[in-house]
């Protein structure tokens, strides 16, 4: 199956760039181009797309404000968007894992870093530099005001998971696959496999991105822990 891919940047280098790139792989091709997110949204519509690489800086209607659109119409709801940030600069990554999107990843990022991330959110898995995520998401939350309270979502509330849900939930905050958790807990990756798409589905999580979120927000997991 060909990914079908929206390149969605303000600047024209860069979405040739990385429009030379995904074309220059078999099962990948560029179905579209926006230069901000209402042509992102539009395009992803018109187009089929898979997945969309969503700069989160552009004119008009940003990048969160598209993601948010997306993931607000069930008729997109297959379609991953992968937010494109520089790390050190952006500080709208939780935002953009609160408004639906994968997963982000660095505009330096190399080559095949970015052909992956592409290929794991068109298979659904929408786990991108699980690390990565944490140490940006506990860092933000790290620099709120103590007194702040959590943003009240579907994810923000674990009321309804079992002990070991919360535990799945905790390591999948840590970064860990769920081969990776099956070996912690020594059980079979797919009693973990069943224990995260049920965790999903009672948080009301698009992926393991925002259950990364869900676990910070909640207090499940302390940021720097």
């Amino acid at each position: 199956m060909t990914i079908r891919v929206v390149l969605a940047d303000d600047q024209a280098l860069l979405r040739s760039a990385f429009r030379v790139l995904v074309e220059s792989e078999e099962d990948m091709e560029v179905v579209g181009e926006a230069a901000d997110g209402a042509q992102a949204v539009a395009v992803t519509r018109e187009q089929g797309a898979d997945v969309v690489l969503m700069d989160i800086r552009m004119p008009g209607t940003d990048g969160i404000a598209a993601t948010r659109q997306i993931g607000a119409d069930p008729a997109l709801d297959r379609v991953r968007v992968v937010i494109l940030t520089t790390f050190e600069q952006d500080e709208y990554v939780l935002e953009s894992l609160r408004a639906g999107a994968s997963g982000f990843l660095g505009k330096g990022a190399e080559p095949g870093e970015m052909l992956s991330a592409i290929r794991i959110a068109a298979a659904g898995e929408a786990l991108l530099s699980p690390a990565a995520t944490k140490g940006l998401i506990a860092r933000f939350l790290a620099q709120r005001d103590s007194g702040e309270p959590a943003e009240e979502s579907g994810v923000g509330v674990l009321e309804a998971l079992t002990g070991r849900e919360r535990e799945v939930l905790a390591l999948v905050a840590g970064g860990l696959s769920n081969d990776q958790i099956a070996g912690r807990l020594s059980v079979s990756p797919l009693t973990v496999k069943t224990h995260v798409n049920r965790t999903m589905s009672k948080l009301a999580a698009r992926d393991r991105a925002q259950l990364v979120v869900a676990a910070y927000e909640s207090g499940l997991v302390a940021p720097g822990g």
